[in-house]
Parts: C-alpha cells; sequence; structure tokens
C-alpha cells in the first residue's frame, strides 16, 4: 500500500474517527473541560482536512465517506456518553440514533435494491447537524468551564429533537419518491 501526500484528509478523517474514543472516556469521567479541548483539535481537524482535499483536488470517494463518518461517530458517541452520565435525555439520544439508523438502512437498501447514489445532505439536515453539534458543544461547556441558560440547553433540547424527526421524514421522502420512480421507469 502506497500512501502520499494526497492521503492526507483521509489520514486525518481516519484520526478523527480514533479521537472518539478518548472523547467517550472523557464524557464518561464526567471531565468536560478536556473533552471541550478534544472537540476542538476535532473541529480543526475537520476544517484541515476539507481545506487540503479541496484546496490541493485530494479527493477521494473514500474521503467522500470517512469525512462524514467521522464526524456521524464523534456526534453518535457524544449523544451516547452524554446520555449515559444524564447530561442529555436518554430519549433524545434514541430519537438520534434512530433517525441515523434509518438513513443508514435506507441507503443500504437503496443502493442493493435500486442502484448507486450520491447522498447529499438537505437543508433541514444541515440544520439538524448543526444543532446537534451545537447542543454537544454548549452542554459540554455548560458542564465544565462556563455555566450556560438552562432556558438555552432546554431549547436546543427541543431544536435537536424537531429537526431530527423532520429531517428523518425528509429523507425518507426524498429517497422513497427517488426509489419509486427509478423502479417505476424501469417498468
Amino acid at each position: 500500500m502506497n500512501i502520499g501526500l494526497k492521503d492526507l484528509p483521509n489520514l486525518i478523517s481516519i484520526a478523527r474517527i480514533l479521537l472518539s474514543l478518548p472523547v467517550a472516556y472523557l464524557l464518561l469521567e464526567q471531565r468536560f473541560t478536556e473533552a471541550l479541548l478534544l472537540f476542538f483539535v476535532a473541529g480543526v481537524s475537520d476544517g484541515v482536512d476539507g481545506y487540503l482535499a479541496k484546496r490541493f483536488g485530494w479527493r477521494s470517494r473514500l474521503g467522500s465517506i470517512l469525512d462524514p463518518l467521522a464526524d456521524k461517530i464523534l456526534l453518535i458517541t457524544s449523544f451516547l456518553c452524554l446520555a449515559l452520565v444524564d447530561v442529555i435525555p436518554m430519549w433524545l439520544m434514541m430519537m438520534v440514533f434512530a433517525r441515523d439508523l434509518v438513513i443508514v438502512v435506507g441507503a443500504a437498501a437503496f443502493h442493493f435494491f435500486i442502484g448507486q447514489y450520491e447522498m447529499a445532505p438537505t437543508w433541514i439536515s444541515k440544520i439538524n447537524t448543526t444543532l446537534q453539534i451545537v447542543l454537544v458543544l454548549a452542554l459540554v461547556l455548560s458542564h465544565g468551564l462556563y455555566p450556560l441558560p438552562a432556558d438555552l440547553l432546554t431549547w436546543l433540547v427541543y431544536g435537536v429533537s424537531v429537526t431530527t424527526v423532520l429531517s428523518g421524514l425528509d429523507y425518507v421522502w426524498i429517497w422513497g419518491r427517488k426509489a419509486y420512480h427509478l423502479k417505476a421507469g424501469r417498468h
């Protein structure tokens, strides 16, 4: 296997996936300030791998999978750990996990029964992901360095729950319609 500079964005994404392990440990140990520092490192690495891929044309199919996968693993891990230490309601973690499971199962079903696809996030999905990140960071910040107003955290929880449901339904609707039209066009 020959690894070169063009593989650097993918290696950074893999490092971000591996970073989810110490983040999980720190969250479970309720060492929120240190976890916040690792979130900062993850955020910078996400920006760096994206910059390198675009600036030098080091984009790849693997990178298009690894980058969002790294973000998703870090988010799901954070939600799970924060739920286990009673910082995020367990129902919210289950809702976020169920949405992601529906998307993954739907994508796999589409791939195997319909054909290849290019998954592009919808606007509501982008809002949902942004709110998930903001919620995790706000909760970790609030339990670590600087307590935030409880009302703000409550509104973020509700914002994540509403956008989670809406983006899940949006994906089912969009990809269900695509599958229907592609199947109908084949007959």
